[in-house]
This record gives C-alpha cells, structure tokens and sequence, in this order.
C-alpha cells in the first residue's frame, strides 16, 4: 500500500505523526487478540513545484529520480508505520531539488520481490532499476503498459505474492 499526500511544506512534521496515528490506529481495529501488530511500508511525499523541490518521509521504501538518464536513489527508514519496537520514532524527512523533466518513482517491493523468470526468481530492485530509467523517456500511460507487460511476462504462471504499487510522477 502507498500513502500519497500534498501537504503545505510547514506543516509536513505534524501531517507525518498525524498520518502515522490514524494508520496505527485503523491497523490496531484489525480483529485480531493483539490488537493490530500488522505495519506497512509507505511513503509521504510533498511537491513544491514553485521552489523545485521534494520532501518525504518513506517507510521502508526508496524515492527514485530517472534525470537524464540516470537512476538516484533516495532510502527511506528502515521501520514500517503501525505497531513495531521503534514505533516513537520519527521518519527523517528528506528534501532534494527537482529539474525539468525528472521522473521520480515511488513504490511498493512487491513487483521486486514477484517469482517469475525461467527460473523462477525475484524480479530483483536492480532489474527493476534498470527497466524504470529504460523507460523513462516514454509517456506516463506508455510506462504503465509497459510495467504491467513486464510483470506479466515476468510472472507467467506464477502467483503473485504481494501488492505492486509503482507511482510516477514527471515534472
């Protein structure tokens, strides 16, 4: 699952532990005896276009830049949102500048992490890497066919194994 916000650039420290709360909140009403010990990775994400710029905060998930053809990556915090034993903790909120068509990419690690290929192994981050700066160029709806053609073919008879969920933005 992905968590996609635009908030005023002032109030992205409080929107955070607002976000986090509400999501811990809904998780911990799951049924369950122990009362939600379920998490997810996600990413909150602001984009002020007038000053170029980005800030984040990501749980567990990496912020990709494609600029000109080249992949930068940002990490996100090892930690998930929901009940865990660093769940006080806040995300690191990191900014970087943005230029005339960059392409950022935010994402799940369930197309990573899908079993396909002749042999049956994961798709991997680096492949994935490597296909998002390929098609970087392309038109946002032509990226979208081609990711899906991509893990279809990828996934063949296999089952998927967890949610896939890749956001593209151009500037």
């Amino acid at each position: 699952m992905l968590v996609f916000f635009h908030v005023d650039l002032d109030f992205i420290q409080v929107k955070e532990r607002d976000t986090r709360k509400i999501i811990k909140e809904t998780l911990q009403n799951d049924g369950s005896e122990e009362g939600g010990k379920d998490g997810m990775d996600c990413s909150l994400m602001e984009f002020d276009l007038d000053n170029n710029k980005v800030r984040f905060a990501a749980a567990n998930n990496p912020v990709w830049i494609v600029r000109k053809g080249e992949l930068i990556e940002f990490k996100g915090d090892k930690m998930p949102v929901g009940k865990h034993d660093r769940d006080s903790n806040s995300f690191t909120t990191q900014e970087f500048e943005v230029l005339k068509d960059d392409v950022i990419y935010t994402l799940t690690d369930g197309m990573p992490d899908q079993f396909g290929g002749p042999k049956g192994k994961k798709f991997m981050y680096k492949r994935l890497k490597n296909l998002m700066v390929e098609i970087s160029t392309l038109p946002m709806n032509i990226q979208h066919d081609t990711l899906k053609k991509e893990m279809d073919e990828w996934m063949a008879e296999e089952e998927q194994v967890d949610d896939v969920c890749i956001i593209g933005v151009r500037v």
